[in-house]
C-alpha cells in the first residue's frame, strides 16, 4: 500500500507514539480535497477520525481540568477547556508538531493559507487524536494531550485567554467609564458565502477599536481584543 511521501518518523517523535498501524495516521492526514485529485489512493478521508478525536481530546482535557482545578466551578472550567481546545488552538499546535508538512491536500487546497487552511489544520489534528486513540487507547491520548496540548494552559490563564473577550471588555469600560460598549459594523465585502465584516466596538460615540471577521460575530470578538489590548498597554 502506497502511503505519504513525506517520513512520518518526525510527526510520531513529536506525538511520542509509535503506530501499530500506520494507516491510521496516513488516513488522520488525507483531507477530503486530496481523494478528489487522486482517487486511487487507498484510504477514506479523515471526518471520521476527526469525529472520534475531537471526543478525545475533549474527554482528556477535561480530566486534565478537573483533577488541576478542584475548586473551580463548571463554568470557568467549561471556557478554560473551550480556549484549549478551539480551532485556533488546534490549529496552532498542529503546525508546532509538523501536520501542516504531512497533510494531504488537493493543489487548490494546499495554496490557501487563510482561515480555511487554520481550520483544516485544527480537523487534521483531532483526526490524529483519533487515530491514536484507535491505535493505541484512551491512556495514550490522555499522555498525547498532556503532552502537546495542556502546556499551553498557563498562558491562557495569563493572558485571560479563557475570558471570552467582549464579557471581559464590557467589565472593563462599566468600571472605568462606566458605559457599556456597542458594536456597529462598519463595513462588509465579498459574496455572500465568502464575507469579511469590518466592526467597530464604541464606548458611547468614540471608536475605540475595529476588528475583522468572517462573521459579525468574529468581528466583534476581533475587536474587543484589539481594544484590550491598548488598555493593557495604556496601563
Amino acid at each position: 500500500m502506497q502511503m505519504a511521501k513525506v517520513p512520518l518518523e518526525r510527526l510520531t517523535e513529536k506525538l511520542g507514539v509509535r503506530f501499530a498501524r500506520i494507516e491510521l495516521l496516513n488516513e488522520a492526514l488525507t483531507h477530503r480535497s486530496y481523494l478528489n485529485e487522486n482517487p486511487s489512493w487507498p484510504l477514506p478521508n479523515n471526518e471520521r477520525l476527526e469525529f472520534l478525536g475531537d471526543a478525545a481530546i475533549e474527554l482528556a482535557v477535561t480530566e486534565f481540568l478537573y483533577k488541576k482545578f478542584p475548586d473551580k466551578q463548571e463554568g470557568e472550567l467549561t471556557s478554560l477547556r473551550a480556549s484549549l481546545v478551539n480551532y485556533q488552538m488546534l490549529g496552532s499546535i498542529a503546525k508546532d508538531i509538523g501536520v501542516e508538512a504531512h497533510l494531504l491536500l488537493s493543489r487548490g487546497e494546499a495554496k490557501d493559507t487563510g482561515k480555511a487552511r487554520e481550520v483544516i489544520l485544527a480537523n487534521a489534528m483531532e483526526s490524529v487524536i483519533g487515530a491514536v486513540y484507535l491505535d493505541q487507547g484512551y491512556e495514550s491520548v490522555r499522555d498525547v494531550v498532556g503532552r502537546i496540548i495542556m502546556p499551553r494552559l498557563d498562558a491562557i490563564i495569563e493572558k485571560g485567554l479563557y475570558r471570552d473577550p467582549k464579557s471581559a471588555l464590557q467589565e472593563v469600560i462599566q468600571e472605568r467609564l462606566r458605559l457599556t460598549p456597542t458594536y456597529r459594523v462598519m463595513s462588509e465585502n465579498g459574496p455572500d458565502h465568502q464575507k469579511l465584516f469590518r466592526v467597530g466596538v464604541y464606548f458611547g460615540e468614540v471608536c475605540g477599536a475595529e476588528g475583522t471577521g468572517t462573521s459579525k460575530q468574529e468581528a466583534e470578538a476581533k475587536a474587543a481584543e484589539t481594544a484590550l489590548e491598548k488598555f493593557k498597554n495604556s496601563n
